[in-house]
């Protein structure tokens, strides 16, 4: 059968090519072998025990216990204003002054009154002096001694009433001062300088007492129970020492005393507000704050802990990443007890020893084999 020229170059085209790869067989070079998987890194530490006192962390906030709003008792423009915003002040300090002149212009009139009825009283007792001798001496009507004692009276009346305003107007002059009544902080000023204030314009400022200063928290009968499980049955918690934690497992250095429990239930939540005071020199704690407050045990016991940056959270809960016998990664599920400066106190999943992943989790999976490399726990 006849091949067209076109059909002819085809196939010489494909013949050479065969015989190029064929060629390439025959130099013997040794085909290049595919690289093998790299062994992922990890840093692990072991689980350690300590000896850690058992404890029950509440949700907490902090409030003064003193917190006073500054009001105006008198009408007037406001004059002056005697402190900077977020200052310390102590208990007589001069905040404010509401103009002043209105109200010494009514002490002057008011001291004017009494003099003039100090006066009149003076002549009515000089008068029933007199009538008084006269009577005795049967020189004078007893009428006459009766109308004396009566204009004395009348003006001891008035001189009275008049002596009352007086000390009406100096308080009311005393109120144009306003001063701090407790040492604390004060806030910002919500009326300025040139304000027209009275008793109806509200808070001019707020004093907070800083130190020491309290800690509330709800214990719910639940609650209530599991620290008497954890710290015996005749633990209470008027007896307990309570500590804070600022967040991160940071812990307020000044522990603080249970001093005050409420004499009711909130029916909504089943539960009783505890008060505990602590020391607040350098205020670091500020009223209103969201803390954790802890209650501890007196004694210790062996706990087992981890690093914090071990614990790894989803949507079933906290887990580990350890590194079993195989060297193959494995998940376990864990309960915690709480944070304590840089280590995490678990309750279950985990025993001494296990070798847990504290760097490197990003790169591994479930059952992947690991190079794993120890570091020892801070002690």
């Amino acid at each position: 059968m006849a091949i067209s020229a076109r059909n002819a170059g085809l196939a010489v085209a494909l013949l050479l090519s065969a015989s190029l790869a064929l060629a390439g067989c025959d130099n013997g070079a040794p085909q290049q072998a595919a690289a093998p998987a790299t062994v992922p890194a990890v840093t692990v530490v072991k689980v350690v025990s300590k000896d850690l006192r058992p404890s029950v962390s509440f949700s907490a906030r902090v409030e003064a216990l003193h917190k006073v709003d500054l009001l105006a008792r008198i009408q007037g423009y406001l004059d002056k204003q005697n402190f900077a915003e977020g200052a310390s002040v102590k208990a007589g300090d001069l905040l404010y002054v509401i103009e002043q002149a209105p109200y010494q212009a009514s002490v002057a009139a008011a001291e004017a009154s009494v003099a003039v009825a100090a006066a009149r009283l003076d002549r009515t007792e000089i008068e029933l002096k007199r009538q008084t001798t006269l009577v005795s001496k049967e020189a004078s009507a007893q009428t006459k001694l009766d109308d004396a004692r009566t204009a004395r009276n009348e003006a001891k009346g008035q001189y009275d009433k008049l002596m009352a305003e007086l000390d009406q107007a100096k308080l009311q002059l005393s109120y144009t001062e306003i001063k701090a009544p407790i040492d604390g902080r004060i806030g910002k000023s919500l009326l300025s300088v040139g304000s027209f204030v009275s008793p109806q314009s509200g808070t001019l400022a707020t004093i907070v007492e800083q130190n020491p200063i309290g800690v509330t928290f709800p214990v719910s009968q639940r609650d209530i129970m599991a620290v008497r499980e954890k710290m015996g049955a005749d633990a209470k918690l008027q007896d307990r020492i309570v500590y804070i934690e600022l967040g991160k497992g940071k812990r307020y250095p000044e522990p603080g005393k249970v001093d005050f429990l409420d004499v009711g239930v909130n029916t909504g939540t089943d539960a009783v507000n505890v008060r505990a005071v602590f020391p607040n020199p350098q205020g670091l704690l500020v009223d209103g704050q969201l803390v954790t407050a802890v209650v501890e045990a007196d004694t210790s016991e062996p706990t087992l802990v981890v690093p914090v940056n071990a614990i790894q959270i989803d949507q079933s809960g906290a887990f580990v990443l350890i590194v079993n016998s195989e060297k193959k990664i494995e998940v376990r599920r864990v309960e915690l007890l709480r944070q304590d400066a840089g280590d995490v106190a678990i309750a279950k999943g985990l025993s001494a020893g296990d070798l847990v992943v504290t760097e490197g989790v990003q790169k591994v999976r479930p059952g992947q084999v690991v190079d794993a490399t120890e570091v020892k726990p801070e002690a």
